[in-house]
């Protein structure tokens, strides 16, 4: 019954999923060449900003279809990885785009071109609509899934864009001022580059198997000397396989009293899963004594 019921949500993730990643590619397309035929920054780094949702959204399908892959005699951990691969390519890709837009935007600061605001304005009120059919697609999903709450976060943000190239279209019909147009694709640059660094921490980070954000490793140590019949913890390591995937491994040493070392891996694991949502865990259970001496680096 849980099988059938993941799967189920699987599906109809992919499906919202697949409904924005529609949507998104396809404005994109429009809002480039409108960009280009209109002469406007603005609109060409809004179209930048929505590329990076639809990479986001291909991310989140390839994700979703990938994961179904059962792990194999190569890849015992399965293919979740993928998402984390693509997401620091994508990151990189993000630098990029906002280095260029910078960089353009000087260049307009110097040599000022005259933007067609009408035009500018009804694509991006289109873009805002698309960006508002896209939240309605994901909403009620974003909250079952991280992978679908990332996409859905993605687009919120992608709609606050079009906001801002509303706004600019709008000044600039009404008052004349093209310095305006550079002046927002600045900001929208500028937006863009923070959370492209926050992404491309946390890939890193899971690529080099460090400890997930949001999980204190002493306190994960001190939730297994907690545990009933466990006397010490060496060897403690806990990374991610993905986002939302936390793997550990221990040793744990038991303690004298304790007849029953099958009962003690059932405890520790059923904590690890309430307290830190840890499921995957292997842990070894020592004999007292067998390790008197604590290595470097004991957990770090």
């Amino acid at each position: 019954m849980g099988a059938g019921h993941d799967h189920g949500t699987a599906t109809g993730n992919e499906r919202a999923l697949l409904g924005a990643l529609a949507l998104t590619g396809g404005f994109l397309v429009a809002e480039v060449l409108a960009g280009i035929w209109f002469n406007s920054l603005a609109l060409l780094s809004d179209a930048a900003h929505m590329a990076t949702d639809a990479t986001a959204l291909a991310i989140a399908v390839a994700a979703v279809r990938i994961a179904r892959r059962p792990a194999d005699r190569r890849r015992t951990f399965g293919y979740h990885r993928f998402e984390v691969l693509a997401a620091a390519f994508n990151a990189c890709l993000l630098f990029l785009v906002a280095a260029y837009i910078l960089w353009e935007a000087v260049r307009r600061f110097r040599e000022p071109a005259e933007v067609q605001s009408l035009g500018m304005l009804l694509v991006a009120l289109a873009g805002l609509a698309v960006n508002a059919a896209s939240m309605w697609l994901l909403r009620d999903r974003s909250e079952g899934s991280l992978n679908v709450k990332g996409a859905y976060l993605e687009v919120w943000a992608d709609l606050l864009g079009s906001v801002g190239v509303v706004g600019a279209a709008l000044v600039i019909r009404f008052t004349g001022w093209q310095w305006v147009d550079p002046v927002v694709g600045v900001a929208i640059g500028l937006w863009v580059l923070p959370r492209t660094w926050s992404l491309l921490k946390e890939t890193t980070n899971v690529l080099l198997e460090g400890v997930p954000r949001g999980i204190d490793l002493d306190a994960v140590e001190q939730a297994l000397l907690a545990v009933p019949g466990i006397a010490g913890v060496h060897d403690l390591h806990v990374w991610a396989l993905s986002s939302g995937r936390v793997a550990l491994s221990a040793h744990i040493e038991a303690g004298k009293a304790l007849s029953r070392e099958e009962r003690l891996e059932a405890a520790v694991g059923r904590m690890l899963e309430a307290q830190f949502r840890i499921t995957h865990a292997v842990v070894q259970v020592e004999l007292p004594g067998a390790h008197p001496e604590p290595s470097p680096g004991l957990h770090r």
